[in-house]
């Protein structure tokens, strides 16, 4: 169990996991019921979502430049606080990529790769909320199994995605605005990955 003076560092991990996962509620609900009058609102709340993590990030990096002991390498706590913030962030560049292209009409795809990223947010937080019990846990090592596989399973929807794109759109205009959108979901399940990655790198590490 980590002690209680360094239970401020896994508490942050935690909050800023917390808004990838309401980050990936909010692009599902924004594409399950896509208004495209409302889209420059609904970014706007995503960017509200996004700030917060970078708060949060930042205020971590503050107490982090004054802490004599760390209960991890600083430089552990820098990557997987950037990687955790990269979720958020990709996350929003996903609807902001269907905003500055001028989407009209949401593909089916692309709610079945909202679907895949809100369980990787939520295996993620799970990781994170057993963190700090690491050198003792019995379910870390599933669960960072379980965000690869959720990662894979991003990868085949990629590749179906961008198979059904080239052959039953003829519009390039189209074509070029959801290749683009279909790479930064893909991304989101990639960043999810980065971070079960790091994870994993400070357990081999100290264990």
């Amino acid at each position: 169990m980590a002690k209680k003076s360094d239970n401020y560092y896994f508490e942050n991990f935690i909050q800023c996991v917390e808004c990838g996962c309401q980050a990936a509620k909010m692009l599902e609900e924004n594409l399950a019921n896509f208004e495209v009058s409302r889209l420059s609102e609904n970014l706007d709340e995503l960017h509200k979502i996004e700030h917060d993590a970078d708060k949060k990030k930042h205020e971590m990096m503050a107490v982090l430049v004054k802490a004599f002991i760390t209960p991890i390498e600083r430089e552990d706590i820098i990557l997987l606080s950037q990687s955790i913030d990269e979720v958020t962030d990709q996350i929003e560049d996903v609807l902001i990529r269907i905003y500055i292209n001028n989407v009209h009409t949401i593909r089916p795809e692309a709610l079945q790769f909202t679907k895949v990223i809100i369980r990787c947010c939520k295996v993620l937080k799970e990781i994170m909320e057993e963190f700090a019990n690491f050198k003792k846990s019995k379910t870390l090592h599933g669960l960072i199994i379980e965000i690869n596989a959720l990662e894979e399973e991003g990868d085949r929807l990629f590749i179906d995605s961008m198979r059904r794109l080239h052959t039953e759109v003829t519009d390039p205009l189209e074509i070029i605005a959801w290749r683009e959108i279909y790479n930064f979901l893909e991304k989101c399940c990639d960043a999810c990955e980065h971070v079960a990655d790091a994870v994993e790198s400070v357990i081999m590490k100290n264990t």
